[in-house]
C-alpha cells in the first residue's frame, strides 16, 4: 500500500510542518505496506513515524532517533535516501533488522546504505543509549519523556518536580509512553503488591522495542537490592527524588550541582505539585522518626526535615495562581517543625498550626487541606481552624488507624497513641463540626493478630465516624522489623479480615453520602470527562456534574447528589 504526502503528525505533543515539496526537488517520498499502526524505528538514522486512520496511512512524520526532529527544509541525511515504492511481498533491504510482520516496511533507494547485520541486543542498546546521550548533552532537540507515579502524594509532589526538572532542560513530557524515548517512574516501597506492580509496569514498557529506557526513582529504588536494576530497559534505579540525581542518571547535563539542590526545595522556587488543574500539591516536610514495625518507608526517606514557612508561602503563594485548593502533604506532616526545634536557628516555627495559620493569613483565597495526620497529632491550633475556618481549611482528616487494638499496636511500634486517645480526640472533633469527613489506614493480619483483636477493629469502627477506609493486608517488607516477630496469620484469615473491613467501610461510605445528599457544599473542581465534570467537596466527596451545569469558576457551591 503506498502512501501519499499527508499534513503534519503530532508526536510528543509538538506539531512539525511537513515538506510539501515534490519529491524531485528534495522532498520526503515515503512508502509504507503492511499494518502502519506502530511506529518504524531504526531505519537508518531515521525513525518513521506512521499512524493508521481509516484503512489507509493517516500521517507520516521523519524524526530522527532519539526525538530528534528533521527541520522542515532538511535533506534526508546520507543513511536514509528518499524511498521507492515496494513490491507486495517485498521485505525491502531491512530484512533480519529485527522488524516483524506487522510493522511497515520501507524499501530503500537506490544508492541507500544497506542495512548491517543484527547486532547482539545488548549492543543495540548501548549504541542507542550513547546516541540520546550526545543530543541530550548538546541540547540539540527535545527528547519525549513519560511519567508514572506509584504511591502516594509525596511521590505526586516529587514527580511533578521531576518533570519540571525534564522540562527545563528541553524534554518534551508525553502522556503516552508509546511516544517516548525514556520512562521515568516513581516507585513505592509500602506494600509487596506496589512493588510487584512497579516490576510489571517497567516489564511492560521494556515491551514496547527496544528504543525505550526506563529510569527508577523513589522508595523502592532507594532499597532495590539489584531486582529492579535487573529488569529488560532500565537505565538507572535512583533512589530518593532529587531532580539533578534523576537527570544525570537519564543522560542530562544537569546544570545543578553534584550533590544538587536540597531535596525539599523546588528547582526553582514556586513551584510545586498538582493533582489536577485546580488542586495543588504542596510538601511541606521529607522523611518521619518513627519506626513502625511494618513500615519499610522510613528507611527509604529517612529522618523528619521540614521546610521553613517563608518558602512554603512563597511556593503557595505562586501556586495559588492556578489552584483553587492546596494540599499539604509529606511523609508525618504532624511532626511538621519538629526537627528545627532541635536545630540552631529555628526562629519561630513550632508547628503544623503555626504554618497552616500563615498560610491561611498570606493566601485566604484558597482552600487547604492536610493529607493524613495521626489524630493525637491534631493539635488545638489544627482543631480551632477546622471549627472556625471551615472556608480556609477543609472538614476532612486522614487519620491512621492501623488497628484497633492496643496490644497490637504496641507490636506495631505505634507507642505515641492508643486506641482510646485516637477515639477521644475524633469524636470531640465530630461533635463540633457539622460536616466531617474521616478517613483511615487500616492493616488486617498483622503478624500476631488473633481475632479478638479483628473484633476490636471491627468494633471500633462501627462507633467512629468514619466516611470511607483504607484496608491493606498485612505485607511484609524486607528490612522492616515485623518480619522477626513471627506468629503469622495465614493468608486466609487475612484475605477474609480485610474483606469484612472493606464491607464496614463502604457501608459507611453510603451512609456519609445518604446523610449529605441534597445539601449545599463547598465544591472545588478536580476533574473533567466527556460531558462531565468531577468536584470534590470540603468533607471529600466526589460529586459529579454535566458540564452544562458548571459556571466555570474553579471554586462554587455545588449540591450533592
Amino acid at each position: 500500500m503506498g502512501a501519499e504526502r499527508q499534513p503534519p503528525a503530532r508526536h510528543g505533543g509538538r506539531h512539525d510542518e511537513c515538506d510539501h515539496r515534490p519529491a524531485a526537488h528534495g522532498g520526503w517520498w515515503l512508502v509504507v505496506r503492511a499494518q502502519p499502526g506502530r511506529p518504524v524505528r531504526g531505519i537508518g538514522g531515521v525513525a518513521i513515524l506512521v499512524e493508521r486512520g481509516r484503512g489507509r496511512v493517516r500521517h507520516v512524520e521523519l524524526v530522527r532517533r532519539g526525538g530528534v526532529r528533521l527541520p522542515p527544509d532538511a535533506d534526508p541525511p546520507g543513511c536514509a535516501r528518499r524511498a521507492v515504492p515496494v513490491r507486495p511481498g517485498d521485505q525491502g533491504a531491512h530484512r533480519g533488522r529485527g522488524i516483524d510482520r506487522n510493522r511497515p516496511r520501507v524499501r530503500a533507494g537506490p544508492g541507500a546504505h544497506r542495512c548491517r547485520p543484527r547486532a547482539a541486543g545488548a549492543s543495540r542498546r548501548r549504541a542507542h543509549r550513547a546516541r540520546l546521550d550526545r543530543a541530550r548533552g548538546a541540547h540539540r532537540a527535545a527528547v519525549n519523556v513519560y511519567f508514572h507515579t506509584f504511591g502516594c502524594k509525596a511521590n505526586q509532589y516529587d514527580t511533578a518536580l521531576v518533570r519540571q526538572a525534564f522540562a527545563d532542560q528541553g524534554a518534551v513530557v508525553v502522556d503516552d509512553p508509546a511516544a517516548a524515548d525514556l520512562a521515568v517512574v516513581n516507585s513505592c516501597t509500602v506494600t509487596h503488591e506496589s512493588e510487584a506492580k512497579l516490576r510489571r509496569l517497567v516489564r511492560r514498557l521494556a515491551r514496547r522495542g527496544g528504543r525505550l529506557e526506563t529510569v527508577v526513582m523513589g522508595c523502592a529504588a532507594a532499597r532495590d537490592d539489584g531486582r529492579i536494576a535487573s529488569l529488560p530497559s532500565v537505565r538507572a534505579v535512583v533512589g530518593g527524588a532529587e531532580p539533578a540525581r534523576v537527570l544525570q542518571a537519564a543522560g542530562f547535563a544537569s546544570p545543578l550541582s553534584a550533590r544538587g539542590p536540597h531535596p525539599l526545595s523546588p528547582s526553582p522556587a514556586g513551584r510545586g505539585g498538582t493533582t489536577g488543574r485546580f488542586r495543588g500539591l504542596l510538601k511541606i516536610q521529607d522523611g518521619c522518626d518513627e519506626h513502625c514495625t511494618f513500615c519499610a518507608t522510613t528507611i527509604a526517606r529517612g529522618a523528619n526535615r521540614s521546610r521553613g514557612i517563608a518558602e512554603l508561602v512563597a511556593e503557595a503563594t505562586a501556586l495559588a495562581e492556578h489552584h483553587a485548593e492546596i494540599v499539604l502533604t509529606g511523609i508525618h506532616i504532624g511532626t511538621y517543625g519538629q526537627d528545627r526545634e532541635r536545630g540552631a536557628g529555628s526562629g519561630t516555627l513550632r508547628s503544623l498550626g503555626d504554618l497552616l495559620e500563615a498560610l491561611i493569613s498570606a493566601i485566604p483565597q484558597v482552600r487547604f487541606r492536610l493529607s493524613s495526620i495521626e489524630a493525637t497529632e491534631v493539635d488545638d491550633t489544627i482543631a480551632r481552624l477546622l471549627i472556625e475556618a471551615p472556608a480556609h481549611l477543609a472538614a476532612h482528616l486522614h487519620a491512621p488507624l492501623q488497628s484497633g487494638a492496643n496490644r497490637i499496636l504496641r507490636r506495631m511500634g505505634r507507642h505515641w497513641y492508643t486506641v482510646e486517645s485516637y477515639r477521644s480526640r475524633l469524636e470531640w472533633l465530630a461533635e463540633r463540626l457539622p460536616v466531617f469527613g474521616l478517613g483511615a489506614d487500616i492493616i488486617a493480619g498483622f503478624p500476631g493478630e488473633g481475632d479478638a483483636d479483628h473484633r476490636q477493629t471491627v468494633a471500633l469502627v462501627d462507633v467512629l465516624p468514619f466516611t470511607y477506609l483504607h484496608v491493606f493486608p498485612y505485607s511484609e517488607r524486607p528490612g522492616a522489623a515485623a518480619g522477626r516477630l513471627g506468629e503469622r496469620v495465614p493468608a486466609g484469615a487475612i484475605r477474609d479480615r480485610a474483606r469484612e473491613l472493606r464491607e464496614r467501610g463502604e457501608a459507611k461510605a453510603r451512609v456519609h453520602r445518604a446523610r449529605r445528599r441534597g445539601q449545599r457544599a463547598d465544591g472545588v473542581m478536580c476533574g473533567r470527562g466527556e460531558g462531565k465534570i468531577e468536584v470534590l467537596t470540603e468533607d471529600y466527596l466526589s460529586v459529579y456534574l454535566p458540564t452544562d451545569e458548571w459556571n466555570g469558576r474553579p471554586r462554587f457551591e455545588v449540591t450533592v447528589r
